[in-house]
């Protein structure tokens, strides 16, 4: 251990000695190795790591395909959760969940929350303890028995103040009082769900359940050594008993359900958590990885120069004695050391990073919660710590420590000039920092084309930061069913009201406003189409629409006339759609206006009375949704006999949409009508439009990150190549300018050579980027992945930044006074 303790403290002290070159390579290690510890904790937490429930390979996603109707995804019917359950054989407990949006009053001000509908087994399934009380039971969730509730423990401490007395007492939820049973322990996350306040049981009527209503999801825990191919096969099983059990609803027949060929889609529950960010996430790993080998290709070249000075000393103990081995020992502790130090600094660089990156949560990155520097990321970090110094330190011993050193003491220290073969090692690090960069660059390019075209597509609406929303729900204990004209009225009411608020343009309300996610679909039958045996009508998007939403979105009107609230009131059967299915159904808008539509056989036919343009529902990288927007109150529809919304969206144009200020006197005015009820989901049409973006943003944000410090480590090298170079041709250039050579062409001479460099560089990036560019087709929208536009901007780019590296340190050349260069040999 003595002999290498002093080694470990000759090398201290070396690097003591060039504090220069010493902080230089941290940081640029530094850099490299925290940017890399960022993307691997986020790689980590959300793909390689289990999900944080007992036995997590077991739960898996119950989902369903529907060819006949052209659904990929379905999700579980009531019908087909109570099948599962009785009969499966492969099933230790299955549950089904949906996310909801709960009203609190009676306790202060009134207020809407995010809430959690649950079967009896969704929470105990994933483990779940509860942190006081206890969770719900199968009585809890059966119909005729008392109705309770779960409180989050963010919400029981808030609400409550942590109180143990609520247990056993009432809340009012949604105008009912609720019994509270138990608060959920601290800390816990539903799946990849935002945190919810309250947690309430479905409490479904098996003998009044009906075939269809596919809106809800489902997890199951496979029974030990069950396989995912097993599974299938019993729900397989199980469908057509489920057509066999229940009945279809009115206006439906049970042949409409086996003719959509209902099958099996069954998943790891982690795939329904996780979702397609994996792509995003190995892209942005690969394109980390790249920046940390440009890194190394910096220390890399600063080490050749350090050791280039050392080649003296180096040669004399060699001479002495010293053996190739103990010499290259020596060389590379020097490297570990860096490498540690560096990736320890890049640690708490990236430490801060998260932290960071936590504190802003970037919309649509899942498990954002289980994010941050654990085990398995510290044992990557030393990894790569190892990996980059055996890397960069390798390049100096390989050029220096074997039998190079014999020439050193022949050369003599003050008349070295370095040869063609001691430029070689240096220029092939540029020429890989060039390459890699220009990879790099051109994905960030990609990127940004791709949110440029995103921001070029017309999502069907106007100014959407002027447009400000928000959701209410109004129950059955507020304004009975049998009153629903008042429920209509009390919302025409408030839209009045609203709309006399100062700066306000216009105002109305809908079922669903676009990119929200409250999304409505069923099949639609038109009058005047001949549907073959066991063909079933494509699934359309539903909305339900007050006279003016498309006025108020901005949405045009292509043909015919808007709804109107005689429409509505006097129930008069008609109907609006988008001009994508109007094309489809009778190719042009026109021709559709007067065509009939509906959706059970028991409905009334509705006439196609105007024609609307299309809407990016679902953000505008997808394709527009095929719509029908009908009237918020209606009879004999859907099989049902009457039917009004509950659950509306107000939009309202003003140029204050979004201030304080404004929503509060949104809420006032509300409240003034009714002060029961609570508003949520407060935004601007906006917020929904860019949330829609926000993973081409993230992904464009990181990437332009790391092309951005690519791009500065590879200016550094032909910076540090070319000042080098210089320094080191001092005398010759002393000879040039005594024999008359003009600065002008002493500058060129290098500032070619730093471009040769470039050139070479570019032309293997380029290389580069052609073969693995295909890779990120995926993320792209409107953009080629050898898109000529980027790859030249991008090339275009690095050329000029490379000549301005080159030239100002070649600008010294110029400086040189011939007769000190000759002078100082």
């Amino acid at each position: 251990m003595g002999i290498y303790g002093d080694q470990l403290r000759q090398v201290l002290r070396r690097l003591g000695r060039a504090p220069l070159f010493t902080i230089i390579t941290l940081v640029t290690l530094a850099v490299g190795v925290g940017a890399n510890t960022v993307i691997f904790s986020v790689l980590e937490g959300v793909l390689l790591k289990p999900l944080p429930y007992p036995h997590p390979e077991q739960l898996i996603g119950v989902w369903h395909t529907a060819p006949g109707v052209g659904i990929a995804n379905l999700n579980v019917a009531p019908s087909i959760y109570f099948i599962d359950r009785e009969q499966n054989t492969t099933f230790q407990d299955i549950g089904v969940y949906d996310g909801d949006s709960l009203s609190v009053t009676g306790a202060g001000e009134p207020e809407q929350v995010r809430g959690l509908d649950v079967s009896d087994g969704t929470l105990p399934m994933l483990g779940v303890k509860p942190a006081l009380g206890r969770l719900f039971t199968r009585e809890d969730d059966s119909p005729g028995t008392p109705d309770t509730v779960l409180l989050s423990y963010g919400y029981w401490r808030q609400k409550f103040g942590g109180a143990t007395s609520v247990i056993g007492k009432s809340i009012t939820v949604d105008g009912k009082p609720r019994v509270m049973i138990g608060v959920l322990p601290q800390g816990f996350h539903f799946l990849d769900y935002e945190d919810v306040s309250l947690v309430v049981p479905f409490k479904w009527d098996r003998s009044k359940t009906k075939l269809g209503n596919f809106s809800y999801e489902a997890m199951a825990r496979l029974k030990p050594g069950v396989t995912m191919a097993q599974a299938s096969a019993d729900v397989a099983r199980m469908l057509p008993i489920v057509n066999r059990s229940f009945p279809a609803p009115e206006g439906f027949s049970a042949k409409l359900f086996e003719q959509a060929h209902i099958a099996p889609n069954l998943r790891p529950l982690k795939q329904d958590v996780v979702g397609d960010v994996g792509k995003v996430l190995w892209v942005l790993m690969g394109s980390i990885a790249m920046v940390l080998l440009i890194a190394c290709a910096n220390v890399a070249n600063l080490l050749l120069v350090r050791v280039d000075g050392r080649r003296q000393e180096l040669a004399i103990r060699a001479a002495l004695g010293a053996g190739w081995g103990r010499i290259a020992m020596e060389l590379m502790l020097e490297s570990v050391i860096l490498g540690l130090l560096g990736s320890l600094l890049g640690l708490a660089l990236a430490y801060g990073a998260l932290r960071a990156l936590l504190a802003i949560a970037p919309t649509g990155l899942p498990r954002i919660h289980e994010i941050g520097i654990d085990l398995p990321v510290l044992l990557f970090t030393f990894v790569i710590a190892l990996f980059s110094s055996v890397l960069f330190g390798s390049i100096p011993i390989f050029k220096y420590a074997g039998a190079h050193l014999n020439t050193g003491l022949r050369e003599g220290g003050r008349a070295l000039s370095q040869s063609r073969q001691q430029h070689r090692a240096r220029n092939v690090l540029v020429v890989v920092q060039v390459a890699l960069a220009l990879v790099l660059l051109i994905c960030s390019g990609l990127m940004i084309r791709t949110f440029r075209a995103l921001m070029h597509v017309p999502p069907g609406f106007a100014r959407p930061d002027s447009v400000q929303t928000f959701r209410f729900y109004v129950p059955e204990t507020e304004i009975a069913d049998s009153d629903r004209e008042r429920l209509v009225r009390m919302d025409q009411e408030i839209l009045a009201k609203l709309g006399a608020i100062p700066s306000v343009s216009s105002v109305s309300f809908a079922s669903a406003i676009p990119m929200d996610g409250h999304n409505s679909n069923d099949v639609l039958f038109a009058e005047d189409r001949a549907y073959a045996e066991g063909e079933l009508p494509p699934i359309r998007r539903f909305k339900y629409v007050s006279p003016g939403f498309m006025a108020t979105m901005g949405t045009p009107l292509v043909a015919g006339r808007d709804i109107t609230w005689e429409d509505t009131y006097q129930k008069i059967p008609v109907a609006m759609i988008s001009e994508n299915f109007a094309k489809e159904y009778w190719h042009d808008a026109r021709h559709a206006l007067g065509k009939r539509i509906r959706v059970a056989s028991t409905d009334d036919w509705r006439e196609i009375v105007g024609v609307v343009g299309e809407v990016y529902d679902d953000g505008v990288d997808k394709p527009t949704s095929s719509s029908v927007y009908w009237p918020v109150m209606l009879d004999r529809f859907e099989g049902q006999k009457e039917d009004v919304r509950r659950g509306i969206a107000f939009v309202i144009r003003s140029p204050r949409a979004g201030s304080q200020a404004f929503l509060n006197e949104v809420r006032e005015t509300v409240w003034s009508v009714d002060p029961n009820i609570p508003l949520a989901d407060l935004h601007t049409v906006g917020y929904f439009y860019t949330k829609s973006m926000a993973r081409t943003s993230f992904t464009l944000v990181m990437l332009a990150v790391a092309g951005g410090m690519a791009l500065l480590l590879g200016i550094v090298g032909i910076y540090g190549v070319i000042a080098y170079s210089v320094s080191q041709r001092t005398r010759e250039i002393g000879i040039r300018m005594a024999l008359g050579a003009q600065r002008k062409m002493l500058v060129g001479m290098f500032v070619r050579q730093g471009l040769w460099l470039t050139g070479v560089g570019i032309f293997c990036g380029l290389v580069t980027a052609f073969a693995v560019m295909r890779l990120m087709s995926s993320l792209l929208f409107n953009v080629s992945p050898v898109d000529p536009v980027t790859y030249g901007a991008v090339t275009l780019g690095v050329v000029v930044t490379a000549y301005l590296a080159c030239y100002l340190p070649s600008r010294r050349a110029a400086t040189v006074d011939p007769v000190d260069a000759l002078r100082a040999e």
